[in-house]
């Protein structure tokens, strides 16, 4: 090896080789599952200096198209035939990377059952069921949930209609089955489900799915939550929907100004999309309504309904500012 070569193209393994490299970093995800980039670049930069202790691999070497994106690649090439894959999103709320090593078939629900019981998955349940329906309207797309809210879902609310059902109905027999659980076993489902970065709670307070659980959940949640027509005539009834910009979920953003349009857009998506232009240039790439930025998906949608009722208020960046400075 000549002496003319950088210690980054040194050190880098072949991409095409599965290396030590790679086994050591694939088991830092069976280990916890999910990693942001600030978390990989010394993980990755210690399994390069432990190979060499002689040169220390820098953390600034680790970049993720450079290095970290060929290294999974080459990972992911060797998970293919068991059905796992390294994937990476964006976190809507704090604009972090995150990666996680995810099942692309088995169901989430079902992997879900191997730790919690069958009236714990039912509270869960009922906790998306919360986020995305009772929370989802289509005026107001909150897709969160406050901790007080999470707590009181522990039993199932029945009336006098579901128990005459479930004499007939067996969907409703089985539902019937579901005791519930206490509040202080709902909270600990809670408290799991944060540390395995299935939820996140922001610092208002409110709970939503982490990018860990967009990434499990993304065909779940469409499947389930989405509802074709019946009829022709009929609108299907849309309650996840894809950014416009990177085509992924959008649980926290801004929706278009035309509350009949789906148009949404995760925060730094529309930055980017409307960067540059006046504020009457900035318009719906679908329906051309002005875009003001202040009518929101997310928990903002809860936190200012004034605003998001009329349409109107603090601008997109004004707004964007706002929550800069609440997060300090």
């Amino acid at each position: 090896m000549s002496r003319g070569e950088t210690p980054l193209v040194r050190d880098v393994p072949d991409e095409e080789d599965y290396t030590y490299v790679h086994r050591v970093f694939l088991q830092s995800f069976f280990t916890h599952g999910v990693l942001t980039i600030d978390e990989i670049k010394p993980v990755l930069a210690a399994i390069m200096t432990a190979h060499n202790p002689d040169r220390p691999f820098p953390e600034g070497d680790v970049t993720q198209s450079g290095f970290i994106t060929p290294i999974i690649q080459t990972i992911n090439a060797k998970l293919e035939p068991y059905d796992f894959e390294i994937r990476h999103a964006r976190n809507q709320q704090t604009k972090e990377t995150t990666y996680a090593l995810v099942n692309k078939t088995s169901d989430s629900m079902t992997q879900l059952a191997t730790r919690f019981t069958a009236n714990e998955i039912a509270y869960i349940r009922r906790l998306l069921d919360a986020m995305f329906e009772t929370n989802n309207t289509p005026t107001r797309e909150i897709m969160a949930i406050k901790p007080m809210d999470a707590s009181q879902l522990a039993r199932p609310r029945r009336n006098r209609q579901s128990q005459a059902a479930s004499m007939v109905d067996e969907d409703v027999q089985l539902q019937a089955a579901d005791t519930g659980i206490t509040i202080g076993e709902a909270d600990a489902v809670l408290d799991a489900l944060l540390a395995d970065n299935f939820l996140q709670l922001s610092r208002s307070k409110y709970y939503s799915l982490a990018p860990r659980a967009l990434m499990e959940l993304h065909s779940y949640l469409k499947e389930t939550y989405n509802e074709t027509a019946e009829d022709e005539d009929d609108e299907p009834m849309i309650r996840i929907r894809d950014c416009e910009g990177c085509r992924e979920i959008v649980t926290f953003g801004i929706r278009c100004n035309n509350r009949e349009c789906g148009v949404r857009w995760h925060d730094r998506c529309a930055n980017q999309y409307y960067s540059g232009r006046s504020a009457e240039g900035k318009k719906c790439p679908k329906c051309r309504t002005v875009c003001g930025g202040n009518v929101y998906v997310g928990e903002r949608a809860d936190r200012v309904p004034q605003r998001n009722s009329s349409g109107g208020g603090a601008s997109r960046d004004e707004q964007m500012d706002e929550d800069e400075d609440e997060d300090e």
